[in-house]
C-alpha cells in the first residue's frame, strides 16, 4: 500500500498527514515527561512489597517450616528500619542485622545445595532431589526472592519509582542483605555440601560471584565434610571449563588450601536426564532412552 493510500483509509489526507503525525508525537513525549512514573516502575521497588514480604513469611512458617515461631510482623519492620531513610547506596549489611536476629533458621546436615551461573537448573535439581535446600529455601530466601527495593534518605519510604543497579555501589540494600543471607547460610554448611557450576561460560567459578566472594570463605572445613563439586554445560555447549580446567582448578586449590576434602564430577547423569527432559530434541539427548 502506498503512503497516500494508507492516508487516505485513515481519513487523512496526504497534505495534512505529516503535520498530525508531529503534533502527535509532540503530544506522547509531553505526557511522557509529565507521567514517567509508569514507565520507569519495574526500575524501583517491587510494588506492595510490604503485602509481598509479609504474606510470603506468613506461608513460610504456616505450610514450609510450621516448626518456626517467628514474629512476620517484627521481621517486616527491622527491614523497612534498615532501608527508609538510607540513601540508595549506603545500606550495609549491618543495617540488616536485627533482622536477622529475629529470623534465626538451622538446618541438618548433608543437605546443603550452592550455585553460581546456574539458577534454572539448579531449582529443577533441588526440586528432583528433594533433600537438598538452598539459599531461596531460608526464611530469607524465601521471602525476598526476586523483589527490588530501595529508600530514600530525605523520606520515610521506599522509592518505587527507581533504584540503582547492584552494580552501581557496593551498599546497594538488595546486594547487602544477599551478603548476609548467603554468609549466614554457608556458616550453617555441615556434612556433606554440593556446589553446581556452569561449565559453559568462562569463569565457571568467579571470585566475583556470591558463592566466590562471600558463601567460599563463610564455609568452615571443620564442619563440612565433603565439598561436592557438580559441572554441567549445555547440551549443545559450549564446552569450555571442566573439573580439569580453567577456573574449575582454582577452586579445588582453594579448598585444598583450606583443608577442605572434595569431589568434582562434570558427568552428572541426574543433570543430564534433567536436561534432556527439559529439552528432549537436542541432538545430544538421542542416545538416551526414557521408558
Amino acid at each position: 500500500m502506498h503512503k497516500h493510500e494508507a492516508g487516505a483509509l485513515q481519513g487523512i489526507s496526504p497534505k495534512t498527514s505529516v503535520p498530525f503525525v508531529m503534533i502527535s508525537m509532540t503530544v506522547w513525549f509531553i505526557m511522557f515527561l509529565l507521567c514517567p512514573g509508569q514507565l520507569r516502575a519495574q526500575l524501583g521497588t517491587t510494588a506492595n512489597i510490604k503485602h509481598i514480604v509479609v504474606g510470603r513469611c506468613y506461608d513460610y512458617i504456616t505450610l514450609v517450616n510450621p516448626s518456626l515461631r517467628l514474629d512476620c510482623e517484627e521481621i517486616w519492620r527491622q527491614f523497612e528500619e534498615a532501608v527508609v531513610r538510607q540513601s540508595s547506596c549506603n545500606v550495609t549489611v549491618e543495617h540488616y542485622r536485627h533482622m536477622f536476629y529475629a529470623m534465626p533458621q538451622t538446618w541438618p546436615c548433608d543437605r546443603f545445595l550452592f550455585w553460581s551461573k546456574t539458577r534454572t537448573l539448579m531449582h529443577s535439581y533441588a526440586a528432583v532431589v528433594r533433600h537438598f535446600w538452598t539459599l531461596e529455601d531460608t526464611l530469607a530466601g524465601y521471602m525476598f526472592n526476586d523483589l527490588i527495593w530501595c529508600g530514600q534518605e530525605e523520606d520515610s519510604g521506599f522509592d518505587f519509582s527507581s533504584c540503582p543497579e547492584w552494580s552501581a555501589c557496593r551498599n546497594h540494600p538488595v546486594y547487602s542483605l544477599w551478603r548476609q543471607a548467603s554468609q549466614d547460610f554457608a556458616e550453617m554448611a555441615c556434612g556433606n555440601i554440593t556446589v553446581l557450576l556452569n561449565g559453559s561460560i568462562v569463569n565457571a567459578f568467579s571470585r566475583k560471584s556470591m558463592f566466590g566472594s562471600v558463601e567460599l570463605d563463610s564455609l568452615n572445613p571443620h564442619r563440612v565434610n565433603y565439598v561436592n563439586i557438580k559441572v554441567v554445560t549445555n547440551l549443545e555447549g559450549p564446552f569450555i571449563e571442566t573439573c580439569s580446567e580453567g577456573s574449575i582448578v582454582d577452586l579445588i586449590q582453594i579448598l585444598q588450601s583450606r583443608g577442605f576434602r572434595w569431589t568434582c564430577t562434570d558427568k552428572d547423569q541426574t543433570l543430564r536426564i534433567l536436561q534432556c527432559i527439559q529439552n528432549p530434541q537436542q541432538s545430544s539427548c538421542q542416545t538416551w532412552k526414557f521408558v
